[in-house]
């Protein structure tokens, strides 16, 4: 599967680009702030239903305007696929697979599967377990088309059971009405974990496998799919802490405590990682994720690398590169420096496509 083309109008800092692109390697070279990543955020955008950086969509609209629009032309299985979004600020956004509308957006994520490996990643190991429980989130409902109905169904529950429980403090307290709110908490929370466990447990081995590719095999890695229902009932657990959730005015159990503890030789690699181990691992598990959603959708996903540099010396991006152009299917890379990406490509020597980005502008490049 591949993009072979896309058309934006009004989207971050494009008023309007029409570009086709190779079924291999597409590569964007310009300076910082050029607006490189946001021709990958578009790509991404199409396959995902939302921005990979922006919360709200008013933020993807090229400033002065009140819409923007994506297409994007692919080859899905030998087969033409058209994608259109459409987003104004009055109306919201509207998705069509060749000229019918989609009645959910859930309905389309799943479709153009999609990697996409960029500085922000750090998060992954930074921050808190909510980046990590985003992660299984977007990766899951790539392949899962039922999962993220039931994360939206527990989170729904989730916020009711805590407004419950913060309305009802010093005043009349109604159990049947919180039993009613548990059992949907505990249906969808029993699934998710279910389908959360046995996503990490494929992960892990394809995870190591690529983490020896890339670092040469010197560091032992894993990960942990850490649950406090890990043998435990949801419901017993709700049960168990309601005189505590009821003090703290919110649910201290369940699915969305959820977290992955990730390893370096047995630590985590948040504290004992150097900065070099670090993103070979972000590195690893995105190409061990890209490896996964082939398998299981049978579709080779879209690969986008930005500012790939940052994160890896040439000649590990060279290792990548190769390894991904071989097998994987089409990749879109973004880089400040032309001589080092006429550098790789030569090195490749595989077919592609360059492109000058600068000043809102795309300009093709001809070798």
């Amino acid at each position: 599967m591949y993009l072979k083309s896309l058309t934006v109008l009004n989207f971050k800092s494009f008023k309007q680009l029409e570009l086709e692109f190779n079924p291999t390697i597409n590569c964007f070279v310009g300076d910082n702030g050029e607006g490189k990543t946001n021709l990958l955020d578009a790509v991404y955008y199409l396959s995902m239903c939302k921005s990979a950086f922006n919360t709200s969509d008013n933020q993807a609209v090229n400033h002065g305007e009140s819409f923007f629009m994506l297409q994007g032309n692919y080859s899905r299985r030998q087969t033409d696929e058209s994608i259109y979004c459409g987003f104004k600020q009055t109306e919201g956004k509207t998705f069509r697979r060749n000229g019918k509308a989609y009645e959910r957006l859930a309905d389309h994520i799943g479709l153009i599967p999609l990697v996409m490996v960029s500085p922000s990643d750090s998060a992954l190991i930074e921050e808190s377990g909510d980046e990590r429980r985003k992660y299984m989130n977007s990766v899951i409902s790539q392949f899962d088309k039922f999962y993220i109905d039931e994360v939206m169904r527990y989170n729904r529950a989730l916020a009711q059971r805590n407004s419950y429980l913060k309305n009802s403090r010093g005043g009349a307290f109604g159990y049947d009405i919180l039993e009613a709110i548990d059992e949907q908490l505990v249906q969808c929370g029993r699934i998710i974990h279910a389908k959360r466990h046995e996503f990490i447990d494929q992960l892990i081995p394809i995870f190591q496998e690529y983490y020896a590719k890339v670092s040469g095999g010197a560091e032992r890695v894993s990960m942990t799919y850490r649950s406090q229902l890990n043998g435990a009932d949801l419901q017993d657990l709700l049960r168990a802490n309601l005189d505590k959730d009821r003090a703290l005015q919110f649910t201290s159990v369940g699915i969305h405590r959820d977290d992955i503890i990730l390893s370096l030789d047995g630590y985590p690699i948040r504290r004992e990682g150097s900065q070099g181990q670090q993103k070979t691992y972000l590195i690893a598990l995105k190409l061990a994720q890209f490896d996964f959603l082939a398998r299981v959708s049978e579709i080779k996903p879209i690969l986008l690398l930005d500012d790939i540099f940052d994160k890896l010396d040439f000649k590990r991006v060279e290792q990548l590169v190769r390894l991904v152009a071989e097998g994987f299917g089409q990749i879109f890379i973004t880089d400040t420096n032309k001589n080092r990406i006429d550098e790789l490509l030569f090195s490749i020597g595989s077919e592609h496509r360059l492109f000058r980005v600068e000043q809102g502008q795309v300009y093709l490049q001809m070798d």
